[in-house]
């Protein structure tokens, strides 16, 4: 959440960011201009990955100050190209619609998929060993919130997101967030709220990463190098990057060194569709060849979004695209290792 106070004009969440070319003077003027409320140039040009959470030093969060205005001034081809689902989205919190519940065992945690779909992930993940059992909820009531911010749509986080934790509180269960949107919210953004988060929770790292560590004779070490594809939530939640790279030493996954990762990742290019083509073209283009370059023998994603935009340049380049989950399952002799890009 924007806390103007932490705030000291060093420019440098717009210096480091990679879709404008600002000096540090252009970059505290845009600043100054936001916390005035003023139409500001960056208004436009922001794509919405959220890199400027993690490069701010004294942790002010200026995406929040970028998407509230956004979405306040609609000083941003998001917000018009993306209104038509938000509309939806705040009818359905309005209106009180009902999301899905598939009951599982009695003694097994909720596997909430946010809102999206259950064929939005790969195919045969519901039908996994590693979430045999689980309950699964999805839909509206269930959405995470935080993503709406690259849809026009930050403000929906604060209206919203006590019928969300209260909805997912009434299944009595712990909650296991298949999305780290659903983490974030519970994690970060309702502590920042003030919400109470009344039952457990876990990152889909962490249940991986425990079931991984109970069923270690079943593994099979992949012996293979890839390159990670985080989604802007990421940001947020940093410390989730040591669970992964646990994950990937324990099914025998290297993750290749590249110019794009950590705090450098680049998006997916999936926000930036609605802002410049071009960008996002190019945007994907360099983050695909980096881990070419690299010797990485596929991409590793974490966002149903992101694995669905990077499915067309991906297969352009011959560089196969694994969901986490998928490549968990590969591990475990659930599925194979693609021959082809899918």
């Amino acid at each position: 959440m924007w806390d103007a106070s932490k705030c000291d004009y060093c420019g440098d969440c717009l210096v480091r960011c990679r879709y404008v070319d600002y000096d540090r003077d252009r970059a505290a003027r845009e600043i100054k201009l936001l916390m005035e409320g003023q139409a500001a140039d960056i208004l436009g040009s922001c794509i919405t990955c959220n890199a400027c959470v993690q490069t701010c030093p004294t942790g002010a969060d200026p995406a929040d100050l970028i998407y509230t205005l956004q979405e306040k001034t609609g000083a941003s081809p998001i917000i018009a190209g993306f209104k038509p689902f938000i509309d939806a989205v705040i009818q359905g919190f309005e209106e009180g619609g009902a999301g899905i519940i598939v009951e599982g065992e009695a003694n097994k945690p909720v596997l909430s998929l946010d809102s999206f779909g259950i064929k939005q992930f790969p195919k045969g993940t519901m039908e996994s060993r590693m979430f045999k059992g689980m309950t699964v909820v999805r839909g509206k009531p269930y959405a995470s919130l935080v993503g709406m911010c690259h849809m026009g749509g930050a403000s929906l986080t604060a209206r919203y997101a006590q019928k969300v934790i209260e909805g997912l509180s009434a299944l009595g269960k712990d909650i296991v967030y298949l999305h780290n949107e659903g983490y974030v919210l519970a994690h970060v953004k309702a502590k920042e709220l003030g919400i109470d988060v009344p039952y457990r929770y876990m990152h889909l790292f962490e249940y991986l990463l425990d079931y991984l560590k109970s069923n270690a004779g079943d593994i099979t070490p992949l012996n293979r190098k890839i390159a990670y594809q985080p989604n802007c939530a990421a940001r947020w939640i940093p410390h989730q990057d040591a669970w992964l790279d646990e994950i990937f030493d324990r099914i025998g996954v290297k993750r290749v060194s590249r110019k794009y990762e950590g705090v450098d990742a680049l998006c997916c290019g999936g926000p930036a569709l609605a802002v410049n083509r071009e960008l996002a073209a190019k945007i994907q283009n360099d983050n695909i060849w980096d881990a070419r370059d690299n010797q990485a023998e596929a991409l590793v994603t974490i966002c149903p979004m992101c694995d669905l935009v990077l499915g067309a340049p991906t297969a352009k380049a011959g560089l196969p695209k694994i969901f986490i989950t998928d490549i968990c399952r590969m591990a475990l002799g659930e599925a194979p290792w693609p021959a082809t890009a899918n």
